[in-house]
């Protein structure tokens, strides 16, 4: 769908739950591309940061889910998911069809396909499951990846929304396959972040023009989108949040214990969970993930 089409269709209310580093800029992002969006979020001063960019911030959920036609979810944890739709204020109590929800965050699989079936019983709603890769940057932008779950009649009415927030929209089957889909994914991701920080360890150590290596490796086997964005990182010790060490580790937390439930080893994504355990041990809970690079740093004041 064009940029024009998705101005001219009619889009519902909607209802924005979580404002931080991911919901923050989607959003805003939201709102510029002609979405009403009212939000919430339990931190005060990211209300106040969405309100300045036009999100109507409500005094909570359910205010903000009061006649949104789709309820969006940002939200950290699996816990936090599950309070706000199913906790003694919990929107599963006042959503009635056909009111969705939209479920952006990176929760455990059964858990989550759980949390489907008790909303499609308890209130007779859809439920997308639709974790997201990308970055805040990405969210901001409407370039988005999004891995989703849906039924087809709950994938025909968030249409014109991904058409404004992905740049790739793909549905891997019924709800719950955008969950296994995030897991594959951050498997991948907290691999390839262990791996980068001592490929830069080596990079800097080696007596080469380390700031030229992504120029040279660029287009080959070892090149990705991944890698051009946290070796940079690594090089000039910029460990500002994109995306935390701690949602991380809890997100490969997640993908052991559901290979575990499919008893499938995963030896090296065990190897990173332990590098950002150690990390988060050592108080870097909230820095960027590129952070891990800093179990590998030898003492020295910048980069080689």
């Amino acid at each position: 769908m064009s940029t024009q089409d998705t101005r001219t269709v009619d889009r519902p209310v909607l209802a924005y739950i979580g404002l931080g580093l991911m919901g923050g800029p989607m959003s805003a992002h939201l709102v510029s591309r002609g979405w009403t969006v009212r939000g919430f979020d339990t931190v005060p001063a990211r209300c106040d940061a969405a309100g300045t960019r036009g999100v109507q911030i409500c005094a909570n959920a359910r205010e903000a889910a009061q006649g949104a036609g789709l309820v969006l979810l940002n939200l950290p944890t699996t816990d936090a998911v599950e309070e706000v739709m199913f906790g003694a204020q919990g929107l599963a109590q006042v959503m009635q069809p056909p009111q969705r929800v939209v479920d952006f965050s990176t929760i455990a699989v059964d858990r989550g396909r759980d949390f489907i079936a008790r909303l499609r019983a308890q209130a007779g709603c859809g439920w997308v499951d639709a974790p997201v890769s990308g970055g805040p940057a990405a969210a901001g932008a409407g370039t988005l990846t999004v891995m989703a779950g849906a039924h087809e009649d709950d994938h025909a009415a968030v249409a014109v929304l991904m058409a404004d927030v992905a740049a790739r929209f793909t549905v891997l089957g019924p709800p719950g396959s955008g969950l296994v889909a995030k897991m594959l994914n951050q498997l991948m991701v907290g691999c390839l972040h262990a791996t980068v920080a001592e490929f830069t360890v080596l990079a800097e150590t080696a007596g080469i023009e380390a700031d030229r290596v992504p120029q040279a490796l660029a287009g080959g086997h070892a090149d990705g989108v991944l890698f051009q964005q946290i070796y940079p990182r690594m090089r000039s010790r910029d460990f500002a949040p994109r995306g935390y060490v701690r949602q991380l580790l809890k997100d490969l937390d997640m993908v052991l214990a559901f290979a575990k439930d499919l008893q499938v080893p995963t030896p090296m994504t065990a190897q990173a969970q332990t590098l950002y355990r150690l990390l988060a041990h050592r108080g870097h809970s909230e820095l960027d993930t590129s952070a891990v690079f800093k179990l590998y740093e030898r003492d020295r004041d910048a980069p080689s």
